[in-house]
Order: C-alpha cells, then structure tokens, then sequence
C-alpha cells in the first residue's frame, strides 16, 4: 500500500481519502466534487438514492473535458439501490446511473444495503419496511456479470457483516473487493476488520466523523482535539488520519473548500501506536445510521 491508495483483490488501487456524497445539497454537491477534484482528491463516493447523481455527472464531464484530470486517474463508486436487487432489474439500474454520471464504466459497484424493497417502499402491517425474498446471491450473480462486460471494474457490498459477508463467500465467484460500513472511533467494528482483512476485503469507512448525530461530536472529545492541538490539524483530520492508519478508505463529506482542504490534508503526519490505541478506545458501538430507527429492520447488533 502506498501512501495514498490501497490495492484491492481485483488489482485495481482504491485511494485512502475520498469525497462522501451522502446528503450533499443540490446546487452545492457538483461545485464541491470539481473544488475536491482540484485540490488532489481522486476518489468520489456516489449512489443512487443519494438523489444527486446528474449533477455530479455534469461536473465530471466539465471536468473531464478540461484534459488536465483524465477518467482514468479518478476512482469512482457508485451504489446499486434496495429496490434493485432482482437479477432483470441490475443492469439496467446500473445503465441509468452510468448514464446520470455520464460515464462509461465505474470503477466500483457496491450492493448499497442486504435487503431488497418493493419498488414505492412499502411498509408492513407493524410499520417496518416490507423485505422481498429475493436471494443477495441472484443479485451478487448479476453484479458479476456487470464485470465480465467491463461495465465495473470492482464489485463491493455495504453494510454487511461477518455473517452475511461469510455467506457471499460461499459462492461468489469474484469476491468483494470492499464492504463499506459505518466506522469512526464511537464504532470501530474491529472484528469486522479484522474478519475482512483475513479474506482480502478492503473496507471503506463512511460517517468517518460522525457528524450526522447531533447526540454525540466526537471532534470535541479530549482524545481528539489535543492531539489535534498537538498536530496543528482539525479535529476532522485526527480522525481521518486514524482511518488511513488503520488501512480503511474514508469518505468524509463537505461541500465547503475549507474542509475540504482540511479533510485531504492527512498524508504529511503520523499518528504513534499509542495516539491510534487512544482514539480506538473511544469505542462505544455507536451508530449513526442504525436501520432499525428508520426501517425498523434490525441488521447489526
């Protein structure tokens, strides 16, 4: 692994620090993908249910036209939604998001959430998300193909854990090359790592700085900011920069240029064993984005 990117299982580079964006305004998220482009970011983080995706596809064509960024040198992920996951329904998903992003292949293509709606998401009868009986392995079978076509280069899941990762194993016929999860140092998901690590999967960290919680702010934790004191970085950077160390991709997210820069300024310090040590103890299996306050569907522990 080099400074700036990991090699994942398919034998593509993924870089360390990427651009979230998840609620990214519209009107502000185009702006900020060609501000982050400019300032050394090469990987962008996207999905279908993000809402966002045409005006993301509009600033790569800008930006791409300008021949100084090729296409080649920017990682770009994208996520196939809940609704999608039937084997018929896969490829054309993908089309339409190739086709909002304005591009011709992704570099990654992740299984967003396990489970799969119905197409309005309809609720039960106790108020929970109605769940389709449809097999990851029908879905994971059609990812596959999207890469014999070379429509992705690297297929991935999301939000799954030890269990269900072990499951795909058993018969993916190309392994994922990252799981994407929830990690910052209220929920560091070491076995999860460590279970992926052992089987080649890369994991990215989203939510890397727990902002989203209004509960909790971390980046005011004493842990945090002497150290940020101590590096003369933002809290934002400490946390980041724990991410790298631990070999995780994170993909903060902002629209603002000043943390932007902030965010990407994390490759000139290092963290000791001990500092990383200090901020893992911070752990307290707290999550941002727990499904069972808003589906009602309790996947994680």
């Amino acid at each position: 692994m080099s400074a700036l990117t990991a090699k994942l299982n398919s034998g593509h580079e993924i870089p360390l620090v990427g651009l979230g964006t998840w609620q990214a305004p519209a009107g502000e998220v185009g702006a900020a993908v060609k501000t982050a482009l400019g300032l050394g970011y090469r990987h962008i983080d996207c999905a279908a249910i993000y809402g966002n995706e045409a005006e993301i596809g509009q600033a790569f064509e800008e930006v791409f036209a300008q021949g100084v960024i090729k296409r080649e040198d920017v990682f770009i992920t994208s996520k196939l939604w809940n609704t999608k996951h039937k084997r018929e329904d896969v490829k054309p998903a993908l089309l339409k998001q190739l086709s909002d992003l304005k591009l011709e292949y992704l570099d990654l293509y992740l299984i967003h959430w396990p489970m799969a709606f119905t197409e309005d998401h309809a609720k039960d009868e106790n108020g929970s998300i109605k769940l389709l009986p449809i097999p990851l392995r029908e879905t994971w079978e059609a990812m596959e193909q999207l890469v014999d076509e070379g429509l992705v280069r690297s297929i991935g899941i999301s939000n799954f854990n030890i269990q269900l990762t072990n499951d795909l194993l058993s018969y993916a016929r190309i392994k994922p090359a990252v799981n994407q999860v929830e990690l910052h140092p209220l929920n560091v998901q070491q076995r999860l790592k460590d279970f992926c690590a052992a089987r080649g999967i890369h994991l990215t960290g989203y939510c890397p700085l727990a902002r989203s919680d209004a509960s909790v702010n971390v980046m005011e934790n004493p842990t945090i900011t002497t150290l940020a004191s101590k590096y003369n970085k933002s809290p934002a950077a400490i946390l980041i920069r724990w991410g790298v160390q631990r070999g995780t991709s994170v993909i903060p997210k902002s629209t603002k240029e000043e943390r932007l820069r902030g965010n990407f300024d994390v490759f000139d310090f290092e963290l000791t064993s001990e500092e990383q040590a200090s901020i893992t103890a911070l752990d307290r299996k707290h999550r941002v984005v727990d499904p069972t306050s808003f589906w009602g569907v309790a996947i994680f522990e």
